[in-house]
């Protein structure tokens, strides 16, 4: 299956509260933090919550 890289590239400071979840459930603890993560809907169900604050590579 295939995998994504998932990079923090802006921070979750003053965004909603699902938001900073949501980085914390992928992982992410702060700008430039990089985690692999299986390619499932659930994981593109949270990156899509939080599009603008991550980028986000297929491995």
């Amino acid at each position: 299956m295939a995998q994504l890289k998932i990079t923090q590239v802006k921070s979750g400071i003053g965004r909603k509260q699902n938001q900073r979840e949501t980085l914390r459930t992928l992982g992410l603890k702060r700008i430039h933090d990089s985690v692999v993560q299986e390619d499932r809907p659930e994981i593109r169900g949270m990156v899509a919550t939080v599009p603008h604050l991550v980028t986000v590579e297929e491995i």
